[in-house]
């Protein structure tokens, strides 16, 4: 006897899912992705990234097990088109030297407004491009580090050049390899559920990106199945436990942690650069770790180092 009929979509949000909204001006991110979350009919939803009510463009939103993965979307850089309000004419040879003094590394103050501690810090520009001219408008093309405020650079270049200027518009048009043109409206959101309750869930599927599209971008090591074993149930990652390092990294990155078949089992951040780990004797070499398996499908295998790799008791999750 057969059993009911499986809902494709329910599974996606089960495995966890993203939406790429494409947020509009006027409401806050939070304001959109309870709306998303509602749609959906989720109890919980985040987003990564927060725009504000006057900026538009490409929005985060996880559910499910994607809500563990948001830290790993702010890792990648985001890529702006702004129009900035000059107080000032300033000819365009002088405005194209200035704009190029602001690629590298900047140093920033977040905003009077913003939800974070105002502490100066840096972040890198990775392209800033004057597109267009219009009187004192300039149309810029901006590449730069997650958490990066575009207002306050505006602001910069403004001062930079003179006689100030101010941000006057605002889109986010990618984040990392993932750009504008995949990102969905609500009210598209909305039609693609409604279409999903006549039966036809395909619409919808498309929108919910599986959470693989994301940590796949991300460095992986591939553990041994003692290690994945321990990782699962808490601990970090030892040397002993790594099977192989598909490609290089540097000390600090996020790294991706699966098994010989391509299984998540968890994210972490290497202590080492990728080719030092065969130098650590002891600890962990990926720590700080968020565990995706399920700790029931890895019973316990360590009956010590050389089983799994692990030379510490395993950190609380």
């Amino acid at each position: 006897m057969s059993g009911p009929p499986s809902d494709p979509v329910a599974e996606r949000l089960k495995a966890g899912a993203f939406l790429l909204l494409d947020k509009p001006r006027g409401p806050s991110s939070h304001q959109v992705t309870a709306w998303a979350r509602d749609l959906l009919g989720v109890t919980t939803a985040g987003h990564a990234g927060t725009l504000d009510p006057n900026v538009s463009g490409l929005l985060w939103v996880g559910v499910g097990p994607a809500l563990k993965l948001l830290p790993l979307v702010l890792e990648f850089p985001k890529r702006y088109v702004a129009v900035i309000r000059l107080h000032s004419t300033v000819p365009r040879r002088e405005l194209e030297r200035v704009i190029a003094e602001f690629q590298g590394p900047v140093y920033q103050t977040p905003p009077v407004r913003s939800a974070v501690r105002r502490e100066r810090r840096v972040r890198t520009i990775h392209r800033l491009t004057l597109l267009e001219v219009d009187g004192p408008r300039l149309l810029l093309d901006i590449v730069a580090d997650s958490g990066t405020y575009v207002r306050t650079l505006a602001v910069d270049v403004g001062e930079a050049l003179g006689g100030g200027g101010h941000m006057e518009e605002l889109r986010r048009v990618a984040n990392g390899p993932f750009d504008e043109g995949l990102a969905v409206t609500l009210a598209t959101l909305a039609d693609a559920d409604a279409e999903r309750r006549e039966g036809r869930p395909e619409a919808l599927l498309r929108y919910l990106h599986p959470i693989e599209e994301v940590w796949r971008e991300f460095p992986q090591v591939v553990v041994k199945d003692g290690a994945a074993s321990a990782v699962a149930h808490g601990a970090g990652l030892a040397r002993g436990g790594v099977l192989a390092i598909p490609r290089p990294f540097a000390r600090g990155a996020h790294v991706v942690l699966v098994t010989r078949t391509g299984a998540l089992v968890a994210t972490g951040v290497a202590r080492e650069e990728s080719r030092a780990f065969g130098t650590v004797k002891e600890g962990w070499v990926v720590a700080e770790t968020r565990v995706f398996a399920d700790p029931a499908r890895y019973p316990p295998r360590w009956k010590g180092a050389a089983a799994t790799g692990a030379t510490e008791t395993p950190a609380p999750r």
